[in-house]
């Protein structure tokens, strides 16, 4: 792949001051070798240039929470009894043949690429994600899930965790990586959680667990009632014991939060549960727009950046929320802890990467981070002053162009 030149009327490094007049050059292996003005960034001979007028350029979007492989299964707002919505989730991925998942998951990165997104952490349990990032040159990290709410099947749970991993392992490499994600304590057992915990220690695996997202899911935990309980006492299997955790207490009690471990959601936390996250550094992926659209509650964002903790945006599934917007989902977090524009776009950039423990590699325009970079042309009747306040109104509509390590994967002219 050829050096490649990016100029643009305004570039936003994160990491730095905006640059007007800026320019961005990628080289050979996909890296960035110089960020700055227009008139300072060298033009090597041969290399290809781009140069987009009026616009934002910024590091790609990190999106820290996807299910691509749910894409073209949204149906409407989702139903606000929240264990009924996943029983019939589970439903309508099983009637899906495996040739229709792979599509989805490619037709999801695709989407992703379109929206100004160039890594995502996604959780997901056919292993279809893994591939179709490999095959088309993506980056992210694939979370493989793992079920079985029963302590019974803890053995036959792990081994089939084991033989997924084994099998998808050959995609992993490069800017794709393999994860293990042990769902939901409405899932998965504790016995299962601390297994999985340990396994991933082994093999050096980061972890990615939904928790802390539904009333429900803390009252299966703190009391043994709620709608996941029934599901549970219906299928014979029994509560958690001892009662009395909040989620995230649970994970603690099991070896699971590490600072490996990222933390889908987390809504229902008290202070104490904050404290335990702190002491762990584990990582957080706020979906706000999903807790919103389910009903969940509001999650504390300001007390968790307060703490310190690592935070990044996700947009969950699109039956969750319909299309996914991460810029919908930085002015969501924006609005709900007071941020100004330049935090509420480092926290779907910068703040995503260190999310996902990648910050050495992704989440800033900076000499020798990855060349992901996203091109915004906002809505000329956008009444933002700053550039990072007209990046941060924009919609995946305005996206012009979306490049991986300097590969060009999306043109607003091009039919994706």
């Amino acid at each position: 792949m050829p050096a490649r030149r990016l100029a643009a009327r305004w570039v936003l490094p994160i990491v730095g001051p905006p640059v007007e007049h800026g320019a961005v050059l990628i080289g050979l292996d996909g890296r960035i070798e110089a960020v700055g003005p227009d008139s300072s960034v060298p033009r090597p001979a041969g290399a290809e240039s781009d140069s987009f007028g009026d616009a934002i350029l910024l590091p790609g979007l990190i999106n820290t929470h996807t299910h691509l492989e749910l894409t073209g299964l949204a149906e409407g707002p989702p139903a606000r009894d929240f264990p009924a919505w996943i029983r019939r989730l589970r439903q309508r991925k099983a009637e899906r043949t495996w040739d229709e998942v792979v599509a989805a998951a490619g037709s999801g990165v695709v989407a992703c690429w379109a929206a100004g997104v160039t890594t995502v952490g996604d959780t997901g349990d056919s292993g279809a994600v893994i591939e179709a990032l490999s095959a088309a040159g993506g980056s992210g990290i694939a979370y493989q899930e793992v079920f079985g709410p029963d302590p019974a099947q803890c053995a036959e749970s792990l081994a089939g965790l084991q033989a997924k991993l084994e099998l998808t392992g050959r995609f992993a490499g490069g800017r794709v990586r393999s994860g293990v994600s042990p769902h939901a304590p409405y899932t998965v057992s504790g016995a299962l959680y601390a297994a999985t915990a340990e396994w991933a220690r082994q093999e050096n695996l980061p972890m990615a667990v939904h928790i802390a997202e539904s009333l429900d899911e803390s009252l299966l935990l703190s009391r043994g009632e709620g709608g996941f309980a029934e599901a549970w006492r219906t299928r014979e299997i029994p509560v958690p014991s001892p009662l009395g955790d909040t989620p995230v207490g649970w994970l603690d009690r099991h070896g699971v939060l590490t600072d490996r471990t990222l933390c889908i959601h987390v809504v229902q936390v008290s202070p104490e549960d904050i404290a335990l996250l702190v002491r762990a550094d584990a990582p957080i992926a706020h979906c706000p727009i999903s807790n919103r659209a389910h009903a969940h509650g509001t999650a504390p964002l300001d007390a968790l950046l307060d703490a310190g903790l690592r935070v990044g945006l996700g947009t969950d599934s699109v039956v969750s929320v319909g299309k996914l917007d991460l810029l919908a989902e930085a002015r969501a977090a924006a609005a709900l802890a007071g941020l100004g524009a330049d935090a509420a776009l480092d926290l779907c950039t910068w703040a995503g990467a260190r999310a996902l423990g990648l910050e050495s590699e992704i989440g800033s325009l900076a000499r020798g981070m990855w060349g992901d970079c996203t091109v915004i042309r906002p809505d000329s009747r956008t009444a933002a002053e700053t550039p990072a306040a007209r990046a941060l109104a924009s919609a995946p509509e305005d996206v012009v162009a979306t490049f991986v390590g300097g590969k060009d994967v999306y043109r607003a002219e091009r039919t994706v």
